[in-house]
């Protein structure tokens, strides 16, 4: 699973970068819990939020893919498709304002990665169920 765990690192590396993003913003504002009524830091906490709650399962059905012998080019396509919208939502939602068509974009590309990831393992899988 070379391929899923390329794009794995470099989106591990993608929190890790939103995660500070947080932290550092916590400090300045001196925010221990919640967003302390702070827009700028809900924003960011957000941002980092939505990556938590989709890249991990989209991740997870790149894998299966993968391991399923799915053709290693439309799993790059997967995994391209994910790391372009994960950017844009973040980058589109980090500004003030937000910038929507970004954040939108995002989040179709997003669902994208997901909904492909799922039907290929759906149909990798098919043959098994009914043989």
């Amino acid at each position: 699973m070379a391929i899923t765990a390329f794009y794995a690192a470099l989106l591990g590396l993608f929190f890790v970068f939103l995660s500070f993003r947080v932290i550092d913003w916590r400090r300045l504002k001196s925010v221990e819990l919640g967003h302390g009524e702070d827009s700028e830091l809900l924003r960011r906490m957000r941002v980092h939020a939505n990556f938590a709650e989709y890249v991990p399962f989209t991740l997870l059905l790149m894998a299966i893919a993968e391991s399923m012998t799915a053709p290693r080019p439309l799993i790059h396509v997967v995994g391209l498709i994910l790391i372009a919208g994960r950017l844009m939502h973040a980058y589109g939602l980090s500004q003030t304002p937000h910038i929507f068509r970004l954040r939108v974009g995002g989040m179709i590309l997003t669902f994208t990665a997901l909904a492909l990831s799922a039907i290929i393992c759906l149909s990798l899988s098919l043959p098994f169920l009914v043989a």
